[in-house]
């Protein structure tokens, strides 16, 4: 190479590495930390949770439509393999899709594991339920619907009436409406754990009887389930009978 070429050349090569520097600071341009982060790659559990739990489950895992998460109750009973098997393929039949997801759209193997490890390192209390004998998170077998009316009476009717439509302390538990929403294993979780986010207690009552039993959780469970309907809204109740038969 000629002494002349190889001086144009360092030039070049100087200016274009200056050039390649001033660009960082070009007007406009993101800084590293402002740059977006892949969302596959995203490891932060406030970010998932915000992104793809709190919708339904709550800012802080309460007061939402869905199940609250932040209970040390649930999360002492409800295994990691069974909340993950939930978590990657959803409730069939219910607004619960699964996440299980490598496209970005929604959460990997990994980021799965970092939402549930969140959970027990925020939510979980150790020994919240030492020498409680605990009930089945899953029923061995179906429940009894006559039995289960029974035990609704006894458990559940002074807060959502005698005939679960509501009272005065609670809504209705047996509208078909609500009822299409919810698995089995759904209403199952809440005569089980109850709602801590709405004062409503455990499988263990309020303490002025005594705690259901799992053939009483069974039951309730196929009570409240016997009063799904084929079509739920429709005909609407309050509707004239003329209405109705037209609708």
């Amino acid at each position: 190479m000629k002494p002349g070429h190889f001086a144009r050349a360092v030039a070049t090569a100087i200016f274009t590495l200056a050039l390649m520097a001033g660009c960082e600071d070009l007007p406009g341009r993101p800084t590293e930390a402002a740059r977006p982060i892949n969302p596959i790659d995203v490891t932060d559990f406030d970010v998932l949770w915000g992104q793809q739990c709190a919708g339904c489950h709550g800012t802080d895992g309460r007061f939402a439509a869905a199940r609250p998460l932040n209970d040390p109750v649930y999360l002492a009973i409800v295994s990691d393999e069974e909340m993950r098997r939930v978590i990657v393929e959803g409730v069939e039949g219910t607004s619960m899709p699964g996440f299980l997801s490598n496209d970005g759209l929604s959460l990997t193997a990994k980021q799965i594991d970092i939402v549930l490890a969140g959970m027990r390192s925020r939510w979980a209390k150790k020994n919240v339920l030492e020498g409680v004998a605990l009930p089945p998170y899953r029923a061995a077998s179906a429940g009894d619907a006559t039995r289960g009316a029974a035990v609704f009476s006894r458990a559940c009717a002074s807060c959502h009436g005698a005939d679960g439509q509501g009272g005065s302390a609670r809504g209705s538990v047996v509208d078909p409406a609500f009822l299409a929403l919810v698995s089995n294993q759904s209403l199952r979780s809440t005569v089980i754990f109850g709602r801590t986010d709405l004062a409503m207690p455990d499988w263990r009552g309020d303490g002025s009887g005594p705690p259901l039993s799992p053939r009483d959780i069974s039951d309730v469970v196929a009570w409240l389930a016997s009063h799904r309907v084929e079509y739920p809204g429709r005909p609407w109740p309050a509707a004239p009978v003329a209405e109705r038969n037209n609708g």
